[in-house]
C-alpha cells in the first residue's frame, strides 16, 4: 500500500487557518482569536514555571549540570529552561520539574 504524502496546499504564516478550513468569516475570526488567546495563556504559564526554576537554580547557586541531575533532565534541557524556550516544553514537563524541586504546582480556576 502506498501512502499519499503529496502536499496539495500550504497555509501562509499568519493566515487564518479556520477560514481556509471553510468556516464562515465571522466564525473563523472568533476561532482564531480564541486560539491565539489560548496559545498566549499557555506561553505565559510556561514562562512563569521556567522563571521559578531559574530562580531556584540561582538561589541554590547551581550550575546547569547540577540542576540537570536534580531535575532528571539533560543539561541542554536546563539551558532551554533558563533561556525561556517555551516551545520546547509541555506544561506537564515543567510541572514535573517543579515537583522534583519540592514546589508542587496548584491550579486556580477563575
Amino acid at each position: 500500500m502506498k501512502i499519499d504524502t503529496e502536499i496539495r496546499r500550504i497555509t501562509k504564516p499568519g493566515a487564518n487557518l479556520f477560514l481556509e478550513l471553510g468556516f464562515p468569516a465571522d466564525e473563523a475570526a472568533r476561532l482564531q482569536a480564541a486560539s491565539r488567546r489560548q496559545i498566549n495563556d499557555t506561553r505565559l504559564l510556561k514562562e512563569q514555571l521556567m522563571s521559578e526554576l531559574a530562580e531556584w537554580m540561582a538561589r541554590h547557586h547551581l550550575k546547569q549540570a547540577q540542576a540537570a541531575q536534580v531535575l532528571m533532565v539533560s543539561r541542554p534541557r536546563v539551558s532551554d529552561v533558563v533561556n525561556r524556550k517555551t516551545a520546547k516544553f509541555t506544561l506537564d514537563a515543567l510541572v514535573e520539574m517543579m515537583s522534583r524541586i519540592g514546589k508542587p504546582v496548584r491550579l486556580a480556576i477563575g
